[in-house]
């Protein structure tokens, strides 16, 4: 951590007036007010309310890997070094940002901290490339500027105590630019809101029930490899990521933040009736897939910031699980569930949100099936879900091989790009249509 400001300046103990120069006084006097007004207003000059001048220059963090807790700081903080945490820190400043991300600076995570800008033309965080997690900020110009070129990850956090970024669950439809895609959808009933969504949203999983129990106490963890069978690993802050490769084992909790390009959580050979239960997943914007592959469950999870969420093959389930804010990068295909084939599978009562409600990007798809690695998809139960977003919400490519598919009593929103589902009507897929509906009036979607 480097501290760029100088010492303070004090006066000599016991100077005087000089008499004789009133006029160079009030020259003197009205360049220092000029430049403390400027300064102020660049965010490099807190004044305290006996206008006694305090540390001026930025907080430069530049080791890499750091992690900043637990402090208030009365001017900006400029992050210099890869892999920097901020976590549960109060920041007070005025100038371009209350947090500065240098231009090619990655795996900036703040969490748990409120950033109280004194400028009305402060940014919060910016220009781009980290993570928010439960940041509060206050007062404001931009609470969390990111561009397209560098974009932001931004969960569970506020703006001036409003939810960010104040999005509802479901939207009106969107136009639809893709004359096949139009097509399909054509026998999709007139949209007309109800008064009251047949179910609220509230009954799907949030950041209020998934996740590590509030109160729970963490202990530091780096990288762990479990491989002895019924192993139980709780109230762990786990930075690093988890491969699993035994019987029985299970995962408590627990906060995995992992900046793996592959995966947080990897089950290997010997893995059976694998637990994850009340766990944070933070894939740090670089997770291709959060969890991989097979003999797991997922249970109460709170899963976000990853190319793609969990991947699906033999006995693999997801319940009342939290699945949000994927992560753009270039290229990418991003879908929050992906089966791989095998056999077994269950996606029941979770939320899954294929959407950024910044930047309008639908992604890919909530689920998407058929692009297998493994011969054949069979027995896969899909029910009980919300889901919103995607090119469609469901994907199910004409490539798929598989049986005893079924998809029911399931609700979408509208902030797909092309439709709610591909394939519906597919070789091994029972789609119900009366209990596959919108949920802002309850009609079936095809």
């Amino acid at each position: 951590m480097t501290d760029t400001n100088a010492a303070k300046s004090t006066e000599p103990p016991g100077s005087v007036p000089v008499a004789g120069r009133p006029r160079r006084r009030k020259l003197l006097v009205g360049a220092f007010t000029l430049t403390i007004a400027v300064l102020a207003a660049s965010g490099y000059l807190v004044l305290t309310l006996t206008g006694q001048p305090v540390r001026t220059a930025p907080l430069v963090l530049d080791e890499a890997g750091t992690v900043f807790w637990g402090q208030t700081v009365n001017r900006p903080i400029e992050v210099a070094a890869n892999s920097i945490t901020i976590r549960r820190v109060t920041v007070r400043a005025g100038g371009t940002a209350a947090i500065v991300v240098r231009p090619g600076v990655f795996g900036t995570l703040v969490e748990e901290s409120t950033i109280q800008c004194v400028s009305s033309g402060t940014d919060g965080i910016g220009p781009g490339g980290y993570s928010a997690l439960r940041v509060r900020v206050k007062g404001c110009r931009e609470a969390f500027r990111q561009t397209e070129g560098n974009p932001a990850t931004i969960v569970d956090s506020t703006q001036d105590g409003r939810p960010y970024p104040g999005g509802t669950p479901a939207s009106p439809i969107g136009p639809i630019p893709d004359p096949a895609a139009a097509a399909q959808m054509a026998n999709e009933p007139v949209y007309a809101p109800a008064q009251t969504p047949p179910t609220p949203i509230t009954y799907w999983p949030s950041a209020a029930n998934t996740g590590v129990p509030a109160g729970t106490a963490l202990r530091n963890s780096g990288s762990l490899s479990l491989r002895t069978a019924g192993q139980v690993v709780t109230g762990l802050n786990i930075v690093g990521c988890i491969t699993v490769a035994a019987a029985n084992v299970q995962i408590l909790r627990s906060k995995i933040t992992c900046s793996s390009t592959t995966y947080s959580i990897r089950t290997l050979a010997g893995t059976t009736n694998l637990l994850i239960q009340d766990v944070e997943i933070n894939g740090m914007g670089k997770n291709s897939a959060s969890i991989c592959c097979t003999n797991y469950t997922l249970n109460r999870a709170n899963v976000y910031n990853m190319i793609d969420g969990p991947r699906l093959s033999t006995n693999t389930r997801v319940t009342n699980s939290y699945l949000h804010s994927l992560a753009r990068v270039p290229n990418s295909h991003n879908d929050i569930l992906q089966s791989t084939g095998g056999n077994n599978v269950l996606v029941r009562h979770n939320t899954l949100l294929s959407y950024n409600p910044v930047t309008n990007d639908p992604f890919n798809s909530c689920l998407t099936i058929g692009s297998e690695t493994a011969p054949t998809l069979t027995n896969l139960i899909y029910e009980d879900n919300y889901c919103n977003g995607g090119n469609y919400s469901i994907g199910i490519s004409p490539r798929l091989i598989g049986s005893n598919i079924f998809f029911r009593n399931n609700k979408y929103g509208r902030n797909y790009r092309y439709g709610v589902v591909s394939g519906w009507n597919r070789a091994g897929v029972t789609w119900d249509r009366p209990t596959n509906v919108y949920f802002d009036n309850g009609r079936p979607v095809v």
